[in-house]
């Protein structure tokens, strides 16, 4: 299918000029902890740190300063997750656009009220991307309102394209760039600034194994729909590619990844731990993907786009817990112990030699499943890593009437 628009350097040029009026450059910084860890000289591109603590406020800021008087007269209307969201918010608020956006019913609440303190109506409808689109696709033609594609338009690519020409001012000898793919929009505008300014630089795409429909549309060289979408990055959850994002980086992008939810809220942790910056799950996960390219970085140049930062509180939290128990920093157990006076006691200090710090236990004498001269206490607890956790195991297992891990 042949491509309904093309984007090119001299429309990022002129997105550049435009958007510098508004917006500082996002920081680059190297990271010496993960350059270590991954033999290579690792930077972080921090649009977590936009205004909306996302990059999507460069297209989308962009495209709106693009409409005609009569168009920007009429308002807009976009579908999101969250992050297009914001940026569509923020970019009309700008330039004094009425803005309606239509958000899938379990977008993330920090998202939905951040567009809406930015002034933007919200409607809440669909339970994924795909329908939210849908729904403001039909609304945007009842009400005359002008439609800001998430990804699937030139103004858009071009401006997030900008990004691309920020990497390479900061880092002029880029031999990786790492983003996340959701429409491919962000993906796409990195591909025609660097196949303009250092097409050696090689790009690395990388989506949730739980949607990776732009990916395996590529590798099929057809759109490939994957639903239900499963996934945390609610960022790029995109459950069908567009057939055009499909055509225009089917040539440009080097290397794909899939990547697990798991890695991914690891790798949320080690920005947290090894960065000091909060990442949502679309922002961590081109990090989460180096673990499959370490062979190929190494020694080289390497910069990890840290796409977003807007995450939930809670979700938050039980990233860091996931994240804690993969690392085996953290463990959760059951065991079972006698129920005489003294049992808990002996089982605490046990924990306390091993070095153990218990960050919760409840005991349970009611538990079916244990005898009637027995107790069960379920366990969570930190520790300093593996081997210490493996230690740990090994000496409640010499002294506990039964032990089973939880997961």
């Amino acid at each position: 299918m042949s491509r309904i628009f093309d984007v090119t350097f001299e429309e990022i040029q002129k997105a550049q000029s435009f958007l510098s009026q508004h917006l500082e450059p996002s920081p680059l910084l190297h990271n010496a902890w993960l350059s270590e860890a991954f033999g290579c000289d690792i930077y972080l591109k921090l649009e977590n740190m936009q205004p909306i603590g996302s990059f999507k406020i460069r297209g989308a800021t962009y495209r709106i300063s693009q409409l005609s008087a009569e168009e920007r007269a009429r308002g807009v209307i976009a579908a999101s997750a969250g992050n297009h969201a914001q940026g569509v918010a923020w970019g009309s608020r700008l330039l004094g656009v009425s803005a309606k956006i239509v958000m899938p019913k379990n977008a993330p609440l920090v998202k939905v009220q951040n567009t809406g303190a930015l002034g933007a109506e919200v409607i809440l409808s669909g339970e994924n991307y795909d329908e939210a689109f849908f729904h403001a696709k039909e609304l945007a033609s009842k009400e005359g309102r002008v439609y800001i594609p998430a990804f699937e338009d030139a103004s858009v690519i071009a401006g997030q394209g900008v990004t691309g020409v920020e990497i390479l001012n900061q880092l002029s000898d880029t031999d990786f760039v790492v983003s996340s793919m959701g429409g491919g929009g962000l993906m796409t505008g990195l591909a025609v600034a660097f196949e303009k300014m250092r097409p050696q630089t090689r790009l690395v795409g990388v989506q949730a194994s739980g949607a990776p429909s732009l990916i395996r549309s590529i590798r099929a060289g057809h759109v490939e729909p994957v639903l239900p979408v499963n996934t945390f990055a609610d960022g790029i959850a995109v459950g069908t590619a567009s057939e055009t994002m499909r055509d225009l980086l089917s040539k440009r992008v080097h290397r794909l990844v899939e990547v697990d939810d798991e890695s991914t809220a690891a790798a949320v942790l080690t920005l947290l731990e090894k960065a000091k910056t909060v990442a949502e799950g679309s922002g961590a996960i081109a990090l989460a993907a180096l673990d499959q390219i370490r062979d190929e970085i190494r020694g080289r140049n390497v910069v990890v786009i840290v796409s977003g930062g807007n995450i939930d509180v809670n979700l938050l939290s039980r990233i860091i817990d996931r994240g804690m128990i993969r690392k085996g920093r953290r463990l959760r157990m059951n065991v079972v112990i006698a129920d005489r006076p003294g049992s808990l006691a002996k089982l605490t200090q046990l924990l306390a030699a091993q070095g153990a710090n218990i960050l919760q236990a409840i005991h349970d004498r009611d538990e079916p499943t244990t005898m009637i001269d027995q107790t069960e206490v379920a366990l969570t607890l930190e520790t300093r890593g593996p081997e210490h956790s493996k230690q740990i195991i090994e000496a409640l297992e010499k002294q506990v009437v039964r032990l089973e891990l939880a997961h």
